[in-house]
C-alpha cells in the first residue's frame, strides 16, 4: 500500500465481507489495530463498518461487536436485515449494505486522498472507477489465497492497488477465537454472512 504522510485517509469495511475473508484465512481481525495501523500511515480521516442486523433476536452476536467499534473511533453504518425463507425452509436474513457504501465514498471523495476499501465484492468496480475519477486513489482489501478467493478480478484491476489480507494478519489479524457451541455459531456466522448477502 502506497499513502503519503499528507493523506486524508478514508476506510470502507464491508463488514460480512471482512468477517467472511478473515475466517477463511483462520483469523480474526483486531480492530484496534486496524484503526492504529492506517493512522500511522496518514491522517484518518473517518473508519467506516458496514453491517446489517436483525433486530428481533433476544441476543444477537454481533451486538457486542458493533457496540464497540461504535464507542472505538468507528462510524457505524447498519441496517435491519429482512428475514426470508430458503428452499429448504430454513430462515435466513438478509440485508446488502452495497448502496449505503457508494454513497458514503461518493460524499467522502471529495474530502479524501485515498480510499480503502475493505471488500473483494466485482460490485463495487464502477464506484472505485467514479472515485478514482474524482481524482481520489483507491486500495482493495480482500483475498485471493482463500479457496474460492473472496476478491473479484474486475475489482482487484480497477483498484489503484490491491492488498490481500492474509499479508495483514501479522499487523490487524488475532488467532480465531475457538468456535462457539454450535447453536449459537450457526446463527452467528450466518446472521454476519447472510445479513449481508447480495439480493
Amino acid at each position: 500500500m502506497t499513502f503519503y504522510p499528507n493523506d486524508r485517509i478514508a476506510l470502507f469495511i464491508d463488514g460480512a465481507n471482512l468477517y467472511s475473508s478473515s475466517k477463511s484465512l483462520g483469523f480474526d481481525i483486531d480492530y484496534k489495530k486496524l484503526l492504529e495501523e492506517f493512522r500511522k500511515r496518514g491522517m484518518l480521516t473517518r473508519a467506516y463498518y458496514y453491517t446489517a442486523l436483525v433486530e428481533d433476536q433476544d441476543y444477537s452476536p454481533i451486538r457486542p461487536l458493533v457496540d464497540w467499534l461504535d464507542y472505538n473511533g468507528y462510524a457505524l453504518v447498519t441496517k435491519t436485515a429482512r428475514e426470508y425463507t430458503d428452499s429448504q425452509g430454513r430462515r435466513r436474513w438478509r440485508g446488502d449494505m452495497d448502496i449505503e457504501i457508494a454513497v458514503d465514498m461518493m460524499e467522502m471523495a471529495p474530502h479524501i486522498d485515498h480510499a480503502v476499501l475493505f471488500s473483494g465484492d466485482g460490485d463495487f468496480r464502477r464506484l472505485v472507477q467514479a472515485v478514482q475519477q474524482k481524482g481520489v486513489r483507491v486500495t482493495v482489501v480482500s483475498t485471493m489465497k482463500s479457496q474460492p478467493p473472496m476478491a473479484s478480478d474486475d475489482l482487484r484491476r480497477q483498484a489503484d492497488s490491491f492488498v490481500d489480507l492474509a499479508d495483514l494478519s501479522g499487523i490487524i489479524g488475532r488467532p480465531a477465537r475457538s468456535p462457539l457451541p454450535r447453536f449459537i455459531q450457526g446463527d452467528a456466522a450466518e446472521q454476519e454472512r447472510e445479513a449481508n448477502a447480495d439480493s
